[in-house]
């Protein structure tokens, strides 16, 4: 049961646990407390060779204070993080901290979703994209209070089929965004350590770079923009469908109207090649104007596929056809035919209670 925006929320201590009581006007909910949560960490999160052992350790501190059983994990790999939300889940937790960024999460994400267990956020990654949009502090102690305090919020996740690097069909869930073109040849170009190294400046040296010289490649999407039951179909160098309204940093509203509340996609997607064009949408969302930028169009739907144009894809050879490249959460996936989907009540999710 979601809140409504206008309830009030009063704090009580029952044998030592913190319960909430949730005002809803005509009702009175009662959210039971953390019990039992798996603190996950990525040893490198946001560039650091050192792990913020300190931190963690003191949010630790603050959580068994409050009488939850927790425990911090260090995972070493996207396989590890996801087999340790598995375990964690099957050890009874009721709440998997993701201490990292939005990479971090996205990886347990794959493991929580549609299950009841809630993710709560540590943010100490690169791109802490969704911390940004759930408003949680940034101070490792405060994220954690946070979590303690907040209302479950049950969302829908994106969901994304494509081709892996592999050439295997696969699929991933998605809580920040996913895109195809641009965005996701960066993903492809940024080396690792490029990234671990200048942490976001290797994004937005690197974008740049891109910008210059990119070769853009035209592919084909087809969607049912919300309200309509008519298909339509656009030419486009670049998608992306995003979830949340604040993306944080100098970028903060990507994609005007998405938002965590809704069960749609807010699809961004670019018709033209003009570098111009991509340029004026950029400082568009720099100086948080309502400009229409001719060649760039927006939309809602809950369904969007993604193919190679017929001018791309006449030469059959896999190793000679220009690859368009898809990304979720920042994390590079593989390439079209690629189709993103929204699966409503998909995730409880613990952030800032200005949020719910």
């Amino acid at each position: 049961m979601r809140p409504a925006r206008s309830g009030t929320i009063q704090p009580a201590l029952i044998s030592n646990s913190a319960i909430w009581f949730v005002d809803l006007g005509s009702s009175i909910v009662v959210r039971p407390a953390m019990r039992k949560a798996a603190l996950l960490y990525n040893p490198v999160s946001g560039g650091s060779r050192t792990p913020r052992h300190a931190e963690l350790e003191s949010a630790l501190a603050l959580l068994q204070r409050a009488g939850v059983q927790a425990e911090l994990i260090a995972c070493q790999s996207r396989g590890d993080a996801q087999e340790q939300t598995r375990r964690a889940m099957l050890s009874g937790c009721d709440t998997v901290f993701a201490c990292g960024g939005d990479g971090t999460i996205h990886d347990t994400v794959q493991v929580l979703a549609k299950s009841q267990v809630a993710l709560a956020i540590l943010p100490m990654g690169t791109a802490n994209t969704l911390a940004h949009d759930l408003k949680i502090p940034f101070d490792l102690v405060e994220a954690a209070r946070t979590a303690l305090h907040a209302l479950p919020r049950r969302i829908a996740l994106g969901h994304l089929q494509y081709v892996d690097l592999d050439r295997k069909p696969a699929a991933s869930y998605f809580v920040v965004a996913a895109g195809a073109g641009v965005d996701a040849h960066l993903f492809y170009k940024l080396r690792p350590a490029a990234k671990q190294r200048l942490g976001m400046g290797a994004y937005y040296v690197k974008a740049w770079h891109l910008w210059f010289s990119h070769i853009m490649i035209r592919f084909v999407i087809e969607y049912i923009e919300a309200g309509s039951d008519q298909l339509r179909q656009a030419n486009v160098t670049e998608l992306l469908g995003v979830r949340i309204a604040n993306f944080g940093g100098v970028l903060r509203q990507l994609a005007p109207g998405a938002s965590l509340d809704r069960d749609d996609l807010r699809l961004v997607f670019c018709t033209t090649a003009s570098r111009l064009a991509y340029l004026l949408y950029v400082i568009r969302a720099l100086l948080r104007r309502n400009w229409t930028i001719p060649g760039i169009e927006l939309a809602y739907s809950k369904k969007v596929a993604c193919r190679y144009s017929p001018s791309t894809s006449t030469n059959t050879l896999p190793e000679v056809q220009p690859l368009v490249y898809v990304e979720a959460d920042g994390e590079l996936l593989g390439t079209l035919p690629a189709e993103m989907t929204i699966v409503p009540d998909a995730l409880t999710i613990l952030g800032s209670p200005e949020t719910t």
